[in-house]
């Protein structure tokens, strides 16, 4: 040994960065396989239809229109509604309403390129959720493939996946794991969770904090990303002290940083903290500083007056949803509404499966504590951190939630499941014998392949309405809130007995719900008045708030004649619920319909303010207005109207607007909007023929008047249209052969076939056939004795006629009618004189 080398050791060899176990390609071929897993068992969902909440989060959300506003979209919540307002959800995700503004866009309103887009982001989550096992979860990418392949095909997702609601769960996903992503990369080379990494650049924490900001954009539980950010990538030596960083050292680096307000060192930490901080204030302020109203049947636990029945319930249904991820083999859709009783005792037997779950909490928590203190790997952690993070706000532990069990929140635990079973199953095939982890195999492959066989009968059920409810009905019959939705869907498609007898089902199973009550009393309406009357009231009283239950029962008074009573319900419905915006429009209908037009004003102007999306009211206001000859107010009012969705009922009454006030060309653009977005509306294409026809347009309007003809044959309208431009081209012959086409048809109402006789008269006479119009004139006064006109033109022909004792006679007759017609008087007149000069003749 030399002088040099005393004292010294020797340099360790270079140490061989470690390769992965699988060559890059196969990484590769795995990612696709996720992809490809994931395509295959949701394929069968791209076909379904807007079910459920898609009807109101999409089809009925004037927010997803394409002419609404994005001023809407940050000011609303998911449904619509203003977030400060009392019924409002409260749900504020305006970065998934945009997908949907931008879906339809693109794909109109066809379900189809919805759900390609749902299952597209469930291809991304899954393939997310490998990368982040293999970037800080497991060594062996074979246990994150696994991981990542029992997500994708994990039935509990059907809901969150088929459900094109769901997005705002898998979008927040998407965000949820590359915010967190994000973060592992931003403090992979740094040396303490709390500071800056000094090698690395700040952008990554900023993309971090981002995404994460976003994903609480897309559904109120992304935020939770931020209570995973204690975690990091620390694959290279799990024995290094330094890169251990669980989340009880952030906390105690927090509360140092706290504890020193003198070290002006930027704390990552810190910048959490106030980056949550900022993100909740503004969505309190959001919310108008009230948080959301929801009623017994949503969630009855949480009315419950007794803390003990609180307590064990909601323990319970923490065991329920933990029983939902281990064997999804009982999913609905809905869970309310008795679906699950209230543990009310603690000798519940349901008590067990509460205290079991308890018991293997604390026992990964240990395990998790153990590891930590051993410097050992930290799977438990994340797969405890993913678990139980994103399904707090879901809990009941801070606030009331609007379910008992949603399948769909589910969806981002599920990777914690996901990541605990496979780590269960990593460390039971290093005891097991190599026969015990070949049965092992056996068994993971047996699993997945009945969680891809679940989710693939899951989606039929998703495809449309009706298999939804029938569903729900078959899974829970003892569910009074399904058997309420299915009669929903039986009364809108006119099965009304089957719905009577669903609404019966519901009640006798929570003789409380006012909705059904409400519904039963309305289809119950006619020929059982009495009964409807009593259900209604039975309505209100479980119900005082529900505002749908004054209107009904109002509306059965009306229909009665009871004017006053019906004025009654109203006003004490208003005073009752004074921010129910539809019960003002209601009785705005009502005031007009008995003639306080000029009360109606108010109330739709009231409806409006309370929701100013309400573009019912002011149709009716632009409606209203009109009759009383205030056209350019109601013009104000329905382009109002229009700015909110661009429908069919409000371009259609300003459409006649601009024609009865000769603005032909821009009653064009509007009906011509119309015919786009109802292309099959035989209305809007006649009237935009009739509007061609008085701009002079005589050949388009009768080209698409024929046109109309031969898809409707019977309509008489169409005919009668035809023979007006028929009529103003001269071609008289032409114009009687199409009012004769019309009569053909049998209209059942006379006073049509006395106008198709009066106008075939009109054309008779144009071609000087005096006795055939004058037998046509006769037909009308038959069918319709009333028509002056045609009194009077018969008193013309016997006029030429020389017949001048019956001309007077139908003058008079006419006159009778027409008390005030100059020309009837100038006829009597002329027969005066001429009888005077007969006379002196």
């Amino acid at each position: 040994m030399t002088a040099n080398s005393r004292g010294t050791k020797a340099a360790p060899p270079p140490v061989q960065q470690r390769q992965s176990a699988l060559p890059r390609p196969a990484a590769g071929v795995r990612y696709a396989a996720l992809v490809a897993v994931c395509a295959l068992c949701y394929s069968n969902s791209l076909w379904g239809e807007f079910v459920h909440d898609d009807i109101w989060a999409i089809t009925n959300n004037p927010d997803v229109s394409p002419g609404s506003s994005l001023r809407s979209i940050c000011t609303n919540d998911f449904w619509g509604k203003r977030m400060a307002d009392n019924t409002s959800h409260k749900s504020y995700r305006p970065l998934c309403i945009l997908t949907f503004k931008l879906n339809i866009l693109l794909g109109g309103m066809t379900p189809f390129y919805f759900h390609l887009v749902n299952v597209f982001l469930h291809c991304m989550v899954t393939a997310l959720l490998m990368l982040t096992c293999e970037q800080c979860v497991f060594e062996d990418s074979n246990f994150s493939f696994l991981t990542a392949l029992l997500f994708s095909v994990h039935p509990i997702h059907t809901e969150a996946v088929s459900g094109i609601v769901g997005r705002a769960d898998v979008l927040a996903g998407v965000l949820f794991l590359l915010s967190f992503l994000s973060y592992i990369r931003s403090v992979s080379a740094s040396r303490m969770a709390d500071e800056f990494p000094p090698t690395v650049s700040v952008l990554s924490l900023a993309l971090s904090l981002f995404l994460g900001t976003c994903a609480m954009l897309v559904k109120e539980t992304g935020v939770t990303v931020f209570g995973v950010y204690s975690i990091k990538k620390h694959k290279k030596n799990l024995t290094d002290p330094k890169l251990l960083n669980g989340s009880v050292c952030v906390s105690l680096a927090f509360l140092s940083r706290l504890c020193k307000p003198h070290d002006l060192k930027c704390s990552f930490v810190q910048v959490l903290f106030v980056q949550v901080t900022v993100i909740m204030f503004f969505r309190l302020w959001l919310m108008g500083g009230s948080m959301p109203l929801f009623s017994e049947q949503d969630n009855p636990a949480s009315f419950s007056p007794y803390l003990l029945t609180r307590f064990l319930t909601y323990c319970y249904l923490l065991a329920f949803n933990a029983w939902l991820l281990l064997a999804p083999i009982v999913l609905c859709y809905d869970w309310q509404v008795g679906s699950i009783p209230l543990v009310e005792s603690l000798w519940d037997g349901r008590n067990i499966a509460s205290l079991a779950l308890a018991l293997v909490m604390l026992a990964l928590i240990l395990n998790c504590v153990t590891c930590l203190q051993k410097m050992k790997g930290k799977e438990v952690l994340v797969g405890l951190l993913f678990l139980v993070f994103p399904f707090i706000p879901a809990s009941n532990l801070f606030f009331r939630v609007g379910f008992v069990v949603a399948e769909r929140v589910l969806y981002m635990p599920s990777m914690g499941y996901c990541v605990l079973v496979v780590h269960g199953l990593n460390r039971l095939y290093s005891v097991v014998s190599r026969w015990g982890a070949a049965a092992l195999t056996v068994s993971m492959l047996v699993v997945l392949l009945l969680f891809s066989w679940k989710t693939v009968q899951q989606n039929e059920i998703w495809l449309s309405r009706e298999a939804l409810f029938r569903s729900g009905i078959q899974t829970l019959p003892h569910n009074a809130k399904v058997h309420y939705n299915y009669a929903n869907f039986l009364k809108d498609r006119g099965r009304n007995q089957e719905a009577i007898y669903h609404y019966k089902t519901a009640l006798r199973l929570y003789p409380r719900h006012a909705s059904a009550l409400n519904n039963l009393g309305t289809l119950t309406h006619q020929g059982k008045e009495e009964e409807a009357e009593r259900m209604l009231k039975e309505s209100i009283r479980f119900g005082p708030h529900f505002a749908d239950a004054y209107s009904s029962l109002a509306s059965l008074y009306a229909d009665q004649g009871h004017s006053k009573e019906a004025n009654e319900i109203y006003t004490k419905g208003i005073e009752n619920c004074p921010d129910s915006s539809d019960l003002h429009n209601n009785y705005g209908v009502f005031l007009v319909d008995t003639g306080h037009g000029d009360r109606a004003a108010f109330h739709y102007q009231e409806a409006v303010r309370l929701k100013p999306s309400h573009y019912v009211a002011m149709v009716n206001l632009g409606r209203l207005l009109r009759s009383s000859n205030d056209n350019k107010e109601a013009e104000l009012w329905y382009k109002r109207a229009l700015q909110v969705v661009r429908k069919v009922d409000i371009l259609t009454p300003l459409g006649a607007l601009y024609y009865n006030t000769g603005r032909y060309e821009e009653a064009l653009e509007v009906y011509r909007e119309a015919a786009t977005l109802q292309p099959d509306s035989t209305d809007i294409w006649l009237a935009l023929a009739q509007v061609l026809a008085m701009a002079g347009r005589s050949a388009e309007a009768e080209k698409m008047t024929l046109g109309i003809i031969s898809k409707t044959s019977n309509c008489i309208e169409c005919y009668r249209l035809l023979s007006a431009i028929y009529s103003k081209q001269g071609n008289h012959t032409e114009a009687l052969d199409a009012l004769k086409a019309a009569l053909q048809q049998e209209p059942s109402d006379p006073a049509v076939r006395a106008e198709l006789h009066f106008s075939m008269g009109n054309q008779l006479r144009e071609m000087n056939e005096l006795d055939q119009a004058f037998q046509s004139y006769k037909l009308a006064v038959e069918l319709k004795p009333d028509q002056s006109q045609a009194w009077m033109n018969m008193g013309g022909i016997q006029h030429i006629k020389g017949d001048y004792a019956a001309a007077r006679t139908y003058y008079q007759r006419a006159l009778l009618l027409s008390p005030g017609s100059k020309l009837l008087k100038e006829n009597l007149a002329k027969l005066d004189r001429l009888e005077k000069k007969l006379q002196g003749a």
